[in-house]
């Protein structure tokens, strides 16, 4: 195991609600119940020595610029070395629920940022694709949206230096063995099996399998 975190170090998941997962707000180390709670369950069952603290603050709906507007209280106040940020879907989707679209720019310009501010503030960085999957058949509409948001994402992982976790590549790849209902109901929402399939993705970005 090459793990990336060094002892004592804290990890803050951050993003919608695929990273909220239904965790307790009123619990300060709440995880939630999906992909973040599973990876750092396993890191910390694997290196139990490594003290490490993990923290999420994934709200549901948020989009980019919900993110930028809380980042101070809910990021660079909680003094994490390490933010893993998973944000995107509700910026495409917006534009087909509520005829309320963000641009490519303005995306890229929130989350260059956010992302910016924890590159200066010397947090070290885990950047997380995200995703839309073909069921029902009208997301495939979506991928106009997305697939120019995820290309200026990962430009600036790669500007930052970050660990990329190309999670709607690896669900692509998944659909070609379960049908996309089996891993996101909706196409966005994971199922266990879904939200698992991100923490082995998650994990193996971070150097813990």
């Amino acid at each position: 195991m090459s793990l990336i975190f060094s002892p004592g170090q804290t990890i803050l998941f951050q993003g919608d609600s695929i990273t909220d997962a239904g965790r307790d707000r009123d619990v300060h180390d709440s995880l939630g119940n999906g992909y973040a709670m599973m990876a750092a369950s396993w890191v910390q069952a694997a290196c139990p020595v490594h003290g490490l603290t993990f923290l999420n603050r994934g709200i549901s709906g948020n989009r980019a610029k919900d993110l930028q507007d809380r980042w101070q209280e809910d990021c660079l106040g909680l003094k994490p070395d390490w933010v893993s940020l998973l944000i995107g879907i509700n910026d495409c989707w917006r534009r087909f629920d509520s005829n309320d679209p963000t641009s490519t720019d303005a995306y890229a310009e929130g989350v260059r940022d956010i992302l910016f501010q924890c590159a200066n503030a010397g947090i070290k960085l885990i950047v997380c694709e995200p995703f839309v999957l073909p069921t029902p058949p009208d997301r495939e509409a979506w991928r106009e949206d997305l697939d120019p948001k995820i290309a200026v994402l990962r430009r600036i992982a790669q500007e930052l230096g970050a660990r990329y976790v190309p999670f709607d590549g690896i669900y692509a790849a998944a659909c070609t063995q379960r049908d996309p209902a089996f891993w996101a109901e909706d196409g966005v929402h994971p199922s266990p099996a879904g939200h698992a399939l991100m923490a082995q993705a998650w994990l193996k970005a971070v150097g813990a399998n």
